[in-house]
C-alpha cells in the first residue's frame, strides 16, 4: 500500500458566504443605530431636565426678587389706604357684631405715611354719626371702633339714657339697650368734672349725695375741647367709650370702616366656627 494514500488530507477552512456577511453587517448597523438612538434619547432627556431645572430655579429667583417689593407695597397700602379690622366685643352691637371683619378706609381722615410723621391730606373731616376707628387714648397700641357723636365745641350730655347734643335730644335709631334696668356709677366718670358746664342744666343731673355724681345713663353737660371728639358705642349699656375715659384726640383717628368683608358667629362649642358659622348675609354689607 502506498503510504501516501493512507495520509488524510488537511481540513480545508470553512468559507463564509456573501449572504451571511450581509446579515452580520445589517445586525451590526441596527445595534449601532439603537445605541445611537438611546444616546440621543438620554441626551435629550438630560437637556429637558436641565431646561426644567432652569425654569424652576428661574421662577424661584424671580419670585424672590419680586417678593420684597410685594411686601413693601402691601405694607404701604395697609398703612395708607385700607386696613382690615376685627370686631372683638359687643360695644357696637346692632351695627357691628362680634366676629365681623371690616375694611377700614384710612385715607378718609388723612393717613400717616409709615416711618414718618407726615400726614396725607384728608378727604373730609370727621362728621357726627360716623363710625370711626381710632387708637385708644388710654393705650394707643389698641384700636377701638365707636360712633362719633360730638365734634370740638359741642356740648354733650345724657339724661335717662337719651343723648343730648347742644341741648337737643338726638334720634339715634342705631342705638340698642341690652341692660336698661340699671344705671351704674363708677370712679371712671370723675374725669368729666374738668369739662362740666357750670349751669342749671348740670344741677338737674341726679345727685343723691349732692355735687356732680355722673352715671352711665346720666352725665354732663360736657364741652368737647378743640381738636378732640366724643364717641359712644351703639350698645349704650355695654360699651367702654368716652363716658369712661374721655375724648379722642384727632391725631389718634385712623379711619372709617366701609364694608364687612367676612363675618362668622363665634361659638366655643364648635371646632371651626369660622367655617361652619359664617354669616353669609353680612358679607359685603356696607357700614352706616
Amino acid at each position: 500500500m502506498d503510504p501516501s494514500s493512507s495520509v488524510r488530507p488537511e481540513s480545508e477552512p470553512v468559507g463564509v458566504s456573501s449572504s451571511d456577511t450581509s446579515a452580520l453587517g445589517a445586525a451590526t448597523d441596527t445595534a449601532e443605530r439603537l445605541a445611537s438612538d438611546e444616546m440621543l434619547r438620554l441626551a435629550a432627556l438630560r437637556a429637558a431636565n436641565k431646561r426644567t431645572s432652569r425654569i424652576r430655579l428661574g421662577w424661584f429667583f424671580e419670585w424672590m426678587r419680586v417678593f420684597p417689593a410685594a411686601v413693601a407695597l402691601f405694607l404701604v397700602l395697609r398703612a395708607v389706604l385700607v386696613e382690615a379690622y376685627k370686631i372683638p366685643s359687643g360695644s357696637m352691637e346692632g351695627t357691628l357684631l362680634v366676629g365681623d371683619f371690616l375694611l377700614v378706609n384710612k385715607l378718609l381722615y388723612g393717613a400717616t405715611i409709615p416711618l414718618t410723621n407726615v400726614k396725607l391730606p384728608a378727604v373730609r373731616e370727621p362728621r357726627r354719626g360716623d363710625v370711626v376707628v381710632f387708637e385708644w387714648p388710654v393705650d394707643p397700641s389698641k384700636n377701638f371702633v365707636k360712633r362719633l357723636v360730638a365734634l370740638p365745641g359741642d356740648t354733650v350730655s345724657m339724661q335717662q339714657g337719651v343723648l343730648l347734643l347742644n341741648g337737643l335730644e338726638q334720634d339715634e335709631r342705631y342705638v340698642v339697650h341690652t341692660d336698661p334696668g340699671v344705671d351704674p356709677t363708677a370712679e371712671d366718670f370723675r374725669w368729666q368734672r374738668s369739662y362740666l358746664v357750670r349751669t342749671a342744666t348740670a344741677a338737674q343731673v341726679p345727685a343723691p349725695r349732692g355735687g356732680y355724681r355722673p352715671s352711665r345713663n346720666n352725665w354732663g353737660p360736657l364741652v368737647v375741647p378743640q381738636d378732640h371728639f366724643f364717641v359712644l358705642g351703639d350698645n349704650r349699656d355695654n360699651s367702654l367709650d368716652s363716658r369712661y375715659w374721655g375724648f379722642v384726640p384727632d391725631s389718634l383717628m385712623r379711619g372709617s370702616p366701609m364694608v364687612v368683608y367676612y363675618s362668622y358667629s363665634p361659638d366655643s362649642m364648635s371646632t371651626a366656627p369660622w367655617i361652619t358659622n359664617i354669616r353669609w348675609r353680612r358679607l359685603g354689607e356696607r357700614i352706616r
